[in-house]
């Protein structure tokens, strides 16, 4: 466990939003068949802003501690808001992760978008953050190109 930090470590011992929500607005989820780690997230929604956001992850350490802290940085934001979080930003508020462990933050960033392309979809909304989005493309490798 030493190649974690004390933020990732708090995060995986103790996570925050972790569990099934209660009639969600909308789910999203997005695994990753390299590692096997699967994550879902729940959001409730009232006038676009996300207002409770839960996780259920399958996944490693790093893997919860991303959902964890992502889940906690969406809430009380706007859904384009959460659409412009990344997994960068999950990354440096969790102070790091190890290089290997750097797709988990993908998956929660992938997750949160899932979920609020279902949430836009079954309210008939047009999200700016979701242009060109298509959750059928999303390569589940979470190998993000560096453009």
């Amino acid at each position: 466990m030493g190649m974690y930090n004390e933020i990732v470590m708090k995060h995986f011992m103790k996570p925050k939003n972790a569990g099934q929500m209660e009639d969600p607005d909308a789910v999203g989820s997005f695994g990753s068949p390299v590692c096997g780690d699967i994550m879902e997230i729940s959001i409730k929604v009232k006038d676009g802003v996300i207002t409770d956001a839960m996780f259920m992850t399958f996944g490693c350490g790093s893997a919860i501690a991303s959902s964890s802290i992502a889940t906690e940085m969406i809430k009380g934001k706007t859904l384009e808001e959460a659409l412009r979080y990344t997994n960068d930003d999950f990354i440096a508020a969790l102070g790091g992760l190890p290089a290997p462990k750097v797709h988990c933050s993908v998956l929660a960033e992938q997750a949160i978008r899932n979920a609020i392309y279902h949430y836009a979809q079954d309210h008939g909304l047009t999200l700016e953050g979701l242009a060109g989005y298509d959750p059928d493309e999303v390569d589940p490798h979470g190998e993000l190109s560096n453009d």
